[in-house]
């Protein structure tokens, strides 16, 4: 049964530009659609919130977050997303549309895949996310559902739903977002994500590409999770005997529980893949696997879901019928996952029952979690006893500053910003709830933080050093764009000369402005070809230059330990201290030369030519007509530099 029929969204028109074609696949939080922009005429796929979450501000935020952050990644292998907007109860993501198919079909169909397929899978992967980490981001969600394949064979990395800029990543004792059978141990644990947890969910993606199979199970997410705590990743080979050791190695540094014995970043760990493939057979990297692990898979572990920290703590079995009645509830992990948000506290302390101790509040989040899964109702849900505060004074503070007192007094923090000709940029204009007003203990306060004016004049920038230039733009509410530089009389070298556009031009808070930087006053380089390495160096000092000597040496028209060639060429321009390179002569080649004696004067040109000489001719007034050749300068046998001239005698 076609079920895109009944999908109210197909045939639409999203906000008077994007016809909806087709509906591609349902998520937890979101729909994708295959689309048509009607402005451009191309098409792209449409990620649309579910209409019931897009009224809780925390996914709208994560939704916009997504956009805002995937934009900034101008990455062949990440998705790229296109614009994001709002369409009555539709919020939407339009991106870039991959016709193929994604990692976990492959998985799905295929089961284990050879060695050079998951590498090669693998590496684009760890590239996406290597930038993504070079810009300071986080995606926090990687499984094969989120790598797409294309039909051109191209891999990409979509889904930033759950990026976070590395610098705000913070503890969290209520909830974890993520996907169970990828999260890293200290997200579990502590509720932290830096880079690493992306290395460690690549790390289990590539044993599940390598066996076919993901390394932990279980009947429960719960048992997924303590095994992610307690049990090391086992290696691929233990699956796939004959795997090769050098494939166990890059699973066990991407999965160590540990996360400082991980690669830092994924660009590290792309460094370890390499250098781990440089170093297998063609043979290895191409090995059948047994395919006897197949397709059938239980996908209710590989959606998205947000987890109660409780259930990362290792519960014992139920010791009474009233908590085996609790812990019932997570028997099937389908209804578990379904998304959901809620939030828990810590555990309280334990207290012991027949040897075993059990926190009780854990278990009532347990039988919550139950509860959404079996769709009783969705939003926040507290588990603490309901105390309240009052939202401290904040207003005027730095961001900094505003979320670090917030923070404290034990609220979370969200952000939003405005442009304001009245607060200056980067403090907090207002808060939501207002400050004074009463809160929950651990409820979320947004606060609407500055932008400065919509629009701001470019400073005058000449003559400030490069780097205080682009402090003063980052205050003004700018940014430095392209950095070129260029001679300069007037203008010390490392200073700016000017920026474009000029100072006094309005442009838009966040404007990029091109910066153009002295390189100091020009100095030709002098000619030091032929001289010894010694007067060569004087000359160029002399001129206000640097020297460096080439660890090769060349063959030259120059004497062996002359300088054979210089950069920059003579007569070019540097810039003071700018350092010339300078190639030493290894002397001329010797060639032998032909004897031509008795030749014609166009055969004797010819083969001395051939052998790499120049030729001259000595006529005299008795011979100005003659053609055959009586003597050359260099008699035949005789050895002489390459290229050098020979003179040939015509009588």
């Amino acid at each position: 049964m076609d079920t895109t029929l009944q999908d109210p969204l197909v045939g639409q028109l999203l906000d008077g530009r994007y016809r909806v074609e087709a509906r591609i696949a349902v998520g937890g939080m979101a729909t994708v659609y295959r689309a048509v922009d009607t402005r451009l005429d191309r098409v792209l796929a449409l990620k649309v919130m579910h209409p019931t979450l897009a009224s809780d501000a925390s996914f709208v935020e994560r939704f916009i977050r997504e956009a805002k952050s995937v934009a900034r990644l101008a990455h062949p292998n990440v998705v790229q997303v296109f614009d994001q907007g709002t369409d009555g109860a539709y919020v939407y993501l339009a991106m870039e549309y991959v016709a193929g198919c994604t990692l976990r079909d492959v998985l799905r169909e295929r089961g284990a895949l050879q060695p050079r397929a998951a590498l090669d899978i693998l590496e684009p992967v760890l590239a996406a996310l290597g930038a993504a980490h070079r810009a300071g981001f986080v995606h926090r969600d990687m499984k094969p559902e989120n790598v797409l394949i294309g039909d051109d064979g191209r891999v990409k990395v979509a889904d930033f739903g759950l990026v976070r800029a590395v610098g705000t990543v913070t503890n969290t004792t209520g909830a974890i977002l993520g996907t169970v059978s990828y999260l890293a141990p200290e997200q579990i644990e502590h509720g932290t994500a830096d880079t690493r947890v992306d290395v460690y969910a690549c790390g289990v993606v590539l044993y599940e590409m390598l066996t076919g199979d993901k390394p932990h199970s279980g009947s429960s997410p719960a048992q997924v999770l303590y095994q992610h705590l307690h049990a090391d990743v086992p290696p691929p080979s233990a699956a796939v005997p004959g795997l090769p050791y050098a494939l166990d190695e890059l699973v066990a540094s991407a999965t160590a529980r540990n996360p400082e014995l991980r690669p830092h970043d994924a660009v590290a760990l792309l460094a370890q893949v390499l250098d781990g493939r440089a170093g297998l057979s063609a043979e290895q990297l191409d090995a059948v696997p047994p395919q006897a692990i197949a397709a059938a898979h239980d996908n209710a572990q590989d959606r998205t879901s947000v987890i109660p920290r409780s259930l990362s703590v290792p519960r014992p079995l139920p010791v009474n019928e009233d908590d085996a009645d609790h812990t019932a509830g997570l028997s099937g992990t389908n209804r578990f996952e379904r998304t959901s948000l809620y939030e828990t506290s810590p555990p309280p302390p334990s207290r012991h029952l027949g040897g075993s101790w059990r926190p009780r509040r854990g278990l009532v989040a347990i039988v919550v979690a139950a509860l959404l899964a079996l769709g009783l109702g969705a939003g926040v849900w507290y588990i603490n006893s309901g105390q309240f505060t009052k939202v401290p004074p904040v207003i005027a503070m730095a961001q900094k500053k505003a979320t670090d007192r917030l923070e404290t007094a034990g609220l979370d923090v969200k952000i939003k910003h405005q442009y304001s000709t009245v607060a200056k940029r980067g403090t907090v204009i207002s808060t939501d709830p207002a400050v004074g007003e009463r809160i929950r203990d651990n409820a979320t306060v947004t606060l609407l933080v500055s932008d400065g004016p919509e629009t701001v004049k470019v400073p005058d920038l000449k003559g400030d050093a490069l780097d205080e230039a682009k402090a003063r733009l980052k205050r003004e509410g700018l940014a430095a764009g392209m950095v070129t530089r260029a001679f300069s009389e007037d203008v010390l070298k490392g200073y700016v000369i000017s920026s474009d556009p000029g100072a006094g031009i309005e442009r838009h808070a966040g404007s990029a402005i091109a910066l153009v930087v002295s390189k100091g006053s020009p100095v030709d380089v002098p000619d030091v070809k032929g001289e010894s390495v010694e007067d060569a160096k004087a000359d160029l000092q002399d001129a206000g230059l640097k020297v460096e000597i080439s660890s090769t040496q060349i063959n030259s028209e120059y004497d062996k330990g002359d300088v054979a060639q210089q950069t920059p060429a003579a007569d070019k321009q540097a810039a003071s201290g700018d350092t010339v390179t300078l190639t030493i002569s290894k002397g001329p080649v010797m060639v032998e030369v032909p004897d031509v004696v008795g030749k014609s004067v166009d055969d004797a040109k010819q083969e001395l030519e051939d052998a790499g000489f120049k030729v001259d001719e000595d006529r005299g007034l008795l011979h100005l007509f003659g053609d055959k050749v009586k003597g050359q300068s260099v008699e035949g046998g005789d050895e002489a530099p390459k290229g050098s001239t020979i003179t040939i005698e015509v009588e």
